[in-house]
């Protein structure tokens, strides 16, 4: 038997089930199931208090996020695949790259409306007021 941790978007309520609390669970494709809420809780954030780990999985899925916490309006990060930023296909990669690969990053849109490379502070990774702000 092997352990997981696991990251996967759904749509919940709560729901009761034999007299226990818990939450009804609606999956992408439609499948619905029931969780005891202690489990569920422990499993799933709201998306306007996430963690930096489940922030990160919603940006390589596609979804733009912010913090709650940040002073200016409008910024976000985006998950930034080099060749399609740069309008380069793979065959002409390597004329750019010389040897090098080019590799995603994280990049942020600034309050005075820039979109520059991101490094996340330690405060930013310890946060966990993390928000979808743009779907995929």
């Amino acid at each position: 038997m092997q352990n997981y941790y696991g990251t996967k978007r759904i749509a919940a309520w709560p729901q009761e089930k034999d007299g226990k609390p818990g939450y009804g669970v609606r999956y992408r494709d439609g499948y619905e199931s029931w969780s005891p809420a202690s489990e569920f809780e422990a499993a799933y954030q709201p998306l306007d208090a996430l963690s930096f780990g489940h922030a990160l999985e919603a940006l390589k899925a596609g979804n733009r996020v912010a913090r709650a916490g940040w002073n200016g309006k409008g910024m976000w990060l985006k998950f930034v695949e080099p060749y399609s930023a740069m309008g380069i296909t793979d065959a002409q990669a390597k004329p750019v790259a010389g040897d090098a690969t080019l590799l995603p990053w994280i990049g942020m849109k600034t309050a005075d409306n820039g979109f520059v490379p991101w490094l996340a502070s330690q405060t930013d990774v310890l946060a966990n007021d993390w928000q979808v702000v743009g779907e995929a």
